[in-house]
């Protein structure tokens, strides 16, 4: 069975309805979803998850509030990993949980 993984990126006005594209191969299908708010990635996790997604990868706008949060989410479900900047340089070099 090939492995369902996401990547979640956070940047303004990202709407996960629209920003959402997937690449397979015959051992890992990846999502990548776009969202604006750590909100909307706690949401957009559950909804892959339950679409069969057992692995994530969040974008280096996450800080560790929202790391945290999309972690709890999906808490014996799925494993969280993280790109890490302390801050971001897409981001005008603040981290995510300063802006969101």
């Amino acid at each position: 069975m090939a492995l369902k993984a996401a990547f979640i990126f956070i940047a303004p006005n990202a709407d996960p309805a629209i920003h959402r594209s997937a690449v397979a191969t015959e051992q890992v299908t990846l999502i990548a979803v776009g969202v604006s708010s750590y909100e909307a990635a706690v949401a957009a996790a559950g909804q892959l998850v339950d679409e069969g997604v057992v692995a994530f990868e969040l974008c280096g706008g996450f800080g560790n509030r929202g790391t945290a949060m999309v972690s709890e989410a999906v808490k014996g479900k799925a494993a969280v990993g993280v790109v890490r900047f302390d801050i971001h340089p897409g981001l005008d070099n603040k981290s995510g949980d300063d802006l969101f």
